[in-house]
């Protein structure tokens, strides 16, 4: 896992001016609580902060606050929601060798086999490891498996020291058979239905229609001419 330093600063605004005070000054209002100690209202740096983050949200940070160092990890983070940018963070104390439960992101590698859909249903796994040890993520390699395969959470190699928290029977990567071009079109056509949607007729539908009408016209005039020649 990633481990960085960044320096705070003791916030002594509260409240929300005081918060956009300190995010128009570059910062970004945060709160380190944890070990049963009140919390510390400080501010980060956002442009640091930013850059730690892209080691992962269960990156280690050494926290460098009024001469002395304290490690924590960010246990929720803020963002406004439409630009994305970070509002606020939570930082829990952590120390050297203590455990703490975090979410770990799965990831996928390899190609299923073919005309297999790929259904990955769970992105992250709860897990207890080490604060100064957390794995970045898993990979789970799924290269050549098809529908009579599954994988759960019990199947993911974890790595040493790290402890599953997430059901063992929860399905995190599923496979299912691709459509045939006829059941794709035919579940389109029952939705559409449902919906109450109809399409214009196209030119072939016309001329379809054209060739069953002329065929029928043909029918009804082959059993007239055999009426008349009855007759006469």
């Amino acid at each position: 896992m990633s481990e960085v330093r960044i320096d705070a600063e003791a916030r002594t605004e509260f409240g929300k001016g005081g918060a956009r005070r300190t995010r128009r000054a570059g910062k970004i209002p945060a709160v380190l609580y944890g070990h049963g100690l009140d919390p510390r209202h400080i501010s980060l740096p956002a442009r640091e902060f930013a850059h730690a983050m892209k080691g992962g949200t269960n990156t280690l940070l050494t926290v460098g606050l009024d001469g002395g160092s304290e490690l924590a990890l960010p246990k929720a983070i803020q963002r406004d929601p439409i630009r994305g940018t970070v509002e606020h963070v939570d930082l829990l104390l952590v120390r050297r060798g203590e455990r703490v439960t975090v979410e770990i992101r799965v990831m996928l590698s390899g190609e299923p086999a073919p005309d297999t859909l790929v259904n990955h249903d769970l992105q992250t796994l709860h897990v207890e490891a080490e604060a100064t040890h957390i794995p970045d993520g898993v990979t789970v390699n799924i290269a050549g498996f098809d529908v009579t395969r599954s994988i759960l959470a019990r199947d993911v190699r974890l790595p040493a020291g790290t402890t599953l928290l997430t059901d063992p029977e929860a399905l995190v990567v599923g496979f299912l058979g691709a459509p045939t071009a006829e059941q794709m079109e035919a579940e389109l056509a029952e939705a559409e239905a449902e919906a109450g949607i109809e399409h214009e007729p196209t030119d072939a539908d016309i001329e379809a229609a054209a060739e069953g009408e002329d065929a029928g016209t043909d029918e009804s005039d082959a059993g007239t001419g055999d009426d008349t020649s009855e007759r006469s």
